[in-house]
């Protein structure tokens, strides 16, 4: 295992075990609101002190881009390597007892993407990835599903929570694939949500406007167990874009197909 994806593993597990540790005192948490339907809890940023802390042991010149604290850079200068962290994704369900959340550490080497993990602390699943090497759940390589065809699929998707701007391109993206799959699911985290795409618990996902922590490591993970992760337009800009199709190559292409006739030009990007 490379050295990198070691300590963002340490990091993980040690972030899950500050949520797992409030989860029984939900009540007694001091909770701010970022925004609509935004909400960040103290347990977010003990998490996120933790991962960081990690990581400045091994590695103090490192930079950072975390969901709460920012990004952040040794002295201003800017290193070869950047950690993306989001330390507790799925906030919301957390705060409502809801078992679906998770932490997620991607690691930027020179502006790609190397390593990745998923830690779903619940059920103790660490899903990982470094680039050329597989990915893994619990040391498990992991497959995408074989699934052909929207008719039989199983779609995980996130509805719009905060910006309702694309609301309707949204709507007709879902509307189409729930006529013409097995199903969809909404569980509340996107970086699980990729992680099971991964290991085929479900076939594609789609979700407009996320951000980098929400999604690098997942990415990741998908594509070294042989699935395809992309912005709308079947480009690398999902980063940037926030907008994110992931699926087996088969799949991924009619998916898009139905992308590319329900959502206008302007935001497949």
């Amino acid at each position: 295992m490379h050295p990198l994806l070691n300590i963002a593993m340490q990091a993980a597990r040690a972030a899950g075990g500050n949520i797992l540790h409030h989860l029984d005192r939900i009540d007694q948490l001091t909770v701010e609101h970022k925004g609509r339907n935004d909400y960040v809890s103290e347990v977010d940023k003990e998490a996120e002190n933790t991962i960081i802390q990690t990581i400045k042991k091994y590695y103090p010149d490192h930079d950072i881009l975390a969901e709460e604290s920012g990004a952040s850079k040794k002295h201003g200068k800017a290193s070869d390597v950047r950690w993306i962290i989001d330390p507790l994704d799925g906030t919301t369900n957390f705060l409502h007892q809801f078992p679906q959340f998770s932490v997620s550490i991607a690691i930027e080497v020179k502006g790609k993407i190397e390593h990745g993990l998923v830690f779903d602390p619940i059920r103790d699943e660490m899903f990982t990835a470094t680039r050329g090497s597989g990915a893994f759940l619990n040391n498990h390589r992991l497959r995408v599903s074989p699934q052909k065809t929207l008719d039989n699929a199983l779609l995980a998707t996130g509805f719009p929570y905060h910006d309702f701007s694309y609301i309707d391109a949204y709507m007709a993206s879902f509307k189409s694939f729930m006529m013409s799959t097995a199903g969809i699911r909404r569980a509340g985290s996107a970086a699980l949500d990729l992680a099971y795409v991964a290991c085929g618990r479900v076939d594609g996902f789609w979700e407009f406007n996320l951000k980098p922590w929400d999604i690098a490591a997942g990415a990741i993970i998908i594509k070294e167990a042989g699935g395809l992760a992309t912005d709308f337009n079947g480009g690398d800009n999902f980063l940037n874009s926030g907008n994110i199709l992931a699926a087996n190559p088969k799949l991924y292409k009619e998916m898009a197909q139905t992308i590319g006739k329900t959502v206008p030009t302007e935001l497949r990007k």
